[in-house]
């Protein structure tokens, strides 16, 4: 049979994509993934589409049997996985056995880890996304995180996708301290020059307030000309929220559609997946780049995925011509395969 069960769920584990899009305007969030970089690279290591569902695992990772032969890729934050208990290569696409069980230690660096699957996860698809989204009990596996004893079926799944991995020079590192870029607006103007001068020239920490649908950072107050609400307008993944308080939010991807207090900047794309490996305790600087800047950015990270596809689909190959030759081929000559080919 085509599944898994979780034997631990760790701390936070859910079914997520790209995002549920299109329903905003209804109230409905978009949630879907915290690390666009790693999600997708877990996709492409097993042959997926990019934006494929996985489970998505928070600080801790769970522990899970397989119940068929599957191609999965772990990415994103080192939890130290193991198979059987003996540790395996992240970034890597992997070829499991049926009645073997994945599981994992606390984590090393960064906050979520991604793990993908060859065929996908067979759960329904709400407003054309798998997404989860606990608050409101939508999407993933009965709109909630994963429990001890649930079954997940997968899809079709093709065997032939493993040997693949992320050359090093794509490998991001997590860091503690990490500058945020970020577009200034669209409601900078309610708040004085000096006041955004203490938002570009601080240091902010997450504080224990910080989940999928916000980070709450303790800093420098940033202080209004005169009002901090606003008539509420759409918030985007990134959006920068100022309440009256002083103290900056930034909305993640369960974050509400819509809001009512004054937003002084929104992260770019490509750096909400370095904030998606970040937690509590972390310190942020903020960074302001131009709308010119911004696109040129996001055009290269984009550019990035087109390069790593090309060199994993080759890697993929290379490994396939190994194997060719190694009918008998277990999981330590597969290890060994790897490191050839590198």
């Amino acid at each position: 049979m085509e599944k898994i069960k979780i034997i631990k769920p760790g701390l936070f584990t859910t079914i997520q994509d790209k995002g549920r899009w299109g329903y905003e305007r209804f109230g409905i969030p978009v949630a879907g993934v915290m690390d666009d970089f790693a999600f997708r690279v877990a996709n492409i290591l097993v042959g997926n589409h990019q934006y494929s569902e996985t489970l998505e695992t928070t600080f801790s990772g769970p522990e899970i049997i397989f119940y068929c032969d599957e191609i999965i890729s772990i990415t994103g934050a080192d939890m130290n996985p193991k198979i059987n208990g003996e540790t395996v290569p992240m970034w890597t696409s992997l070829l499991i056995k049926a009645g073997d069980i994945l599981s994992f230690s606390g984590v090393v660096s960064g906050v979520r880890t991604y793990i993908a699957f060859s065929g996908g996860i067979d759960v329904p698809d709400i407003m054309g996304s798998k997404s989860t989204f606990t608050r409101g009990g939508l999407g993933g596996y009965k709109g909630r995180k994963l429990v001890s004893g649930d079954e997940i079926k997968l899809g079709s799944r093709d065997l032939h996708n493993s040997g693949s991995y992320l050359p090093q020079k794509f490998l991001p590192i997590y860091k503690k301290e990490e500058t945020i870029r970020v577009i200034m607006g669209p409601q900078d103007n309610y708040f004085t020059d000096d006041a955004i001068g203490t938002f570009l020239n601080s240091k902010y920490t997450i504080t224990s307030e910080a989940d999928r649908m916000g980070y709450r950072l303790d800093g420098p107050k940033i202080i209004h000309k005169k009002d901090a609400d606003i008539i509420s307008d759409g918030i985007v993944f990134g959006s920068i929220q100022v309440p009256g308080h002083g103290s900056p939010i930034i909305m993640m991807a369960d974050r509400a559609t819509t809001g009512g207090y004054t937003k002084i900047a929104t992260v770019i794309t490509p750096d909400l997946s370095k904030l998606g490996q970040m937690g509590t305790g972390n310190l942020i600087r903020f960074k302001k780049v131009s709308l010119e800047e911004a696109h040129q950015i996001y055009k290269e990270y984009e550019n990035t995925f087109n390069k790593i596809k090309d060199i994993i689909d080759s890697n993929r190959f290379e490994f396939n011509k190994i194997r060719k030759f190694n009918l008998k081929i277990d999981r330590k000559s597969y290890n060994i395969s790897i490191r050839e080919i590198k």
